[in-house]
This record gives C-alpha cells, sequence and structure tokens, in this order.
C-alpha cells in the first residue's frame, strides 16, 4: 500500500487549484490588454473624425470664399452685382466683429460695488 500512497501524492483539489488561480490570471491579462486596446481603438477613431471634421469645414469654407472672391473679380467695377457682393461681405465682417466684442463684454467679470457701511 505504501507505493499506491506515493503514487496519489499529488491532491486532486490542490491541482484544480492551481488550475484556476491560473485561468484567473490569464483572463485578468486579457481583459486589461482589451481594455488597453479599446482604449486606443477609440483615440484612433476620435482623431479621425476630428481631422475628418475639420477638412470638410475647412474644404466648404474656402470653397465658398474663393469662388465668391473669383466670381467678384471678374464682374466690371462698376456692376451692381459686385457692389452688392462688396458691401455685403463688408457687413457680415462687421457684424461679426462687433458680436465678437459684445460676447467679450459680457464674459468679463463685472466689478462689484462696495456698500457703504
Amino acid at each position: 500500500m505504501s507505493t499506491k500512497a506515493k503514487a496519489i501524492e499529488t491532491n486532486p483539489l490542490s491541482v484544480l487549484g492551481e488550475a484556476l488561480e491560473s485561468a484567473a490570471e490569464t483572463f485578468g491579462e486579457a481583459t486589461t490588454n482589451a481594455r488597453a486596446s479599446a482604449k486606443a481603438a477609440a483615440k484612433t477613431a476620435q482623431k479621425g473624425l476630428k481631422t475628418g471634421t475639420y477638412k470638410t469645414a475647412y474644404g466648404i469654407s474656402y470653397g465658398l470664399v474663393y469662388a465668391s472672391v473669383f466670381l467678384t473679380e471678374l464682374l466690371p467695377e462698376d456692376n451692381i452685382l459686385r457692389k452688392g457682393f462688396e458691401e455685403g461681405a463688408e457687413a457680415a465682417r462687421e457684424a461679426a466683429v462687433k458680436k465678437a466684442t459684445t460676447v467679450t463684454k459680457k464674459a468679463a467679470p463685472k466689478a462689484k460695488k462696495k456698500s457703504k457701511a
């Protein structure tokens, strides 16, 4: 019987425990790697979306402004359509500057009045 006892020295529960511990470690590492990969993919996708949005807005703006300036320059200087384009553009610039200064003034903190005691 002593040879049978030596052959069964390993406890089946300890072998199972070691296997479960190893599986848990592997699963934990896989979860960490998946999180890191997902974060990297999200950052890349966000950067791509921002770049695409910027380039789209830039292209539309450039195309509209360039086309309007080009058309304006093709027209004779005394043409009523050219005069309308030029005056409309100037009015838009002035309105944008006025709005920007109004927003800046509203955003500035107001000085508190001191109460007389």
